[in-house]
């Protein structure tokens, strides 16, 4: 009789999908893989810093946009899914996912503490035949260089024992044509048994997995799909940088361009880089690079460009009162949208807290509206969501498209308007001297 391995046994309880799952961090991208994974048929065990939000994920409750409350519900009430707050239930589980936010300093460089934190745990928890993989972004060769000395100081061998690889999420918030399931998953391991498991592991929930040679090679996936936004982006936000001072409509311009069948691909400019991953996870790969003595001058310069469009928006709006007898200093300006991106409420590295926080100093009293965003954190206290009124729009001498929410009536908002800076081009095809667009001044 031919002896099972700890390899065979774990692809075994992998494929009858009786292996149990543990996720640390129930965010934005932990919450989904918990479900998608409950959803067909494993036992999922999702560990959280956060009480309430154990105590939320527990009582049936979503509090992210794109997982229902009636799915939580469905599969904590069946047993495939419960959240918890003691780490140690980890050492239950046969496959750990660890999704824990990885942000930069304020000298931008990269703040690993976070899956330093993670990974204590799973060395505290780790025993023979589990497979662990690393979803948050992060530079490349954390996993192998970071992750691995930690997770062997335990006397288990990475291959043999235990079974690690790195898989970057690809969570697009408010996407409702590609997710979790239907997005290819791009998977890596330390060695062939650890990419394998990867991938048998993601097969069982993931529509098509594509595995590469390493973890480094699977860490640099991501970097390189979100630089090439950024680096896109930046130069599109210079376009229309470029078209404002020649007097022409960079909307335009980028709209005849995109009916070329080839060799062009469409981005837009806007107020500023938001969420989690195009502001942040080209700085990773920047950062990894200057260890190497390397000087990534792409990425910097689309990092510059990004970053300095919140104070663009600004001038434009300050030489747009100006011509109309104002002054930004005691202009009462209103936000449309504090959300980073279109219909969600996430406001991770949102252009309009730059642009709310630049315009403060130069004492202009700002408010916002957003249908999607109540309540936000604002330096001491936080600040509440204006209820979008005739009043509210008649009142303040500027309205800023920050986002482009589909809620927003902006025929409307424009006619009952004293002025309106738009950065977004939601106001196209609206000809009125008392609406500006970027790129279009």
């Amino acid at each position: 009789m031919q002896n099972t391995t700890t390899f065979d046994n774990l692809i075994a309880k992998i494929k009858k999908h009786e292996a149990l799952i543990g996720v640390i961090g129930l965010g934005y991208v932990g919450l989904p893989l918990a479900v998608e994974f409950g959803k067909v048929g494993f036992k999922v065990t999702g560990y959280d810093v956060s009480p309430q939000k154990v105590k939320l994920i527990n009582s049936g409750i979503s509090d992210i946009l794109d997982v229902t409350s009636e799915d939580v519900k469905t599969l904590v009430d069946n047993g495939n899914l419960r959240a918890v707050d003691d780490h140690k239930a980890l050492s239950e589980v046969d496959c750990v996912i660890v999704c824990v936010p990885t942000p930069l300093n304020k000298t931008k460089d990269p703040d690993v503490s976070y899956i330093l934190d993670a990974f204590g745990k799973v060395r505290e928890t780790l025993h023979r035949g589990q497979f662990i993989v690393l979803e948050s972004t992060t530079y490349p060769g954390t996993t192998e260089e970071l992750i691995l000395p930690q997770l062997e100081e335990s006397g288990l061998k990475v291959g043999v024992d235990f079974f690690l690889a790195f898989s970057p999420e690809r969570v697009d918030p408010g996407n409702e044509k590609f997710y979790i399931k239907n997005t290819p998953k791009v998977v890596g391991g330390i060695t062939a048994n650890c990419t394998k498991a990867a991938s048998a592991f993601y097969g069982e929930m993931n529509d098509k997995v594509v595995p590469v040679s390493t973890t480094k090679s699977a860490e640099m996936v991501k970097l390189l799909e979100n630089t090439f936004r950024s680096v896109n982006i930046g130069l599109v936000n210079e376009v229309a940088m470029m078209c404002d001072k020649l007097g022409i409509d960079a909307w335009e311009i980028i709209d005849a361009a995109s009916t070329k069948p080839f060799g062009f691909m469409p981005f837009y400019p806007g107020p500023g880089l938001g969420g989690h991953c195009i502001p942040i996870d080209p700085h990773y790969l920047s950062w990894k690079l200057k260890a190497l003595n390397y000087y990534a001058r792409f990425i910097e310069l689309a990092g510059e460009i990004n970053s300095n469009m919140p104070f663009y928006v600004v001038n434009k709006v300050t030489d747009f009162l100006n011509k109309n007898g104002k002054t930004i200093t005691g202009a009462k300006i209103l936000l449309l949208g504090i959300a980073y991106k279109a219909n969600i409420s996430d406001v991770r590295e949102s252009p309009a807290l730059g642009i709310m926080e630049i315009l403060e100093e130069k004492g202009s009293i700002v408010s916002y509206t957003d249908p999607f965003v109540p309540v936000i954190k604002w330096k001491d206290g936080t600040r509440e969501s204006e209820e979008l009124t005739e009043s509210l729009l008649a009142n303040s001498d500027c309205v800023i498209v920050v986002t482009n929410h589909d809620d927003f009536d902006y025929k409307w908002i424009a006619e009952k308007s004293n002025l309106v800076f738009d950065t977004r081009n939601a106001t196209k095809g609206i000809d009125s001297p008392r609406v500006k667009r970027l790129g279009a001044y």
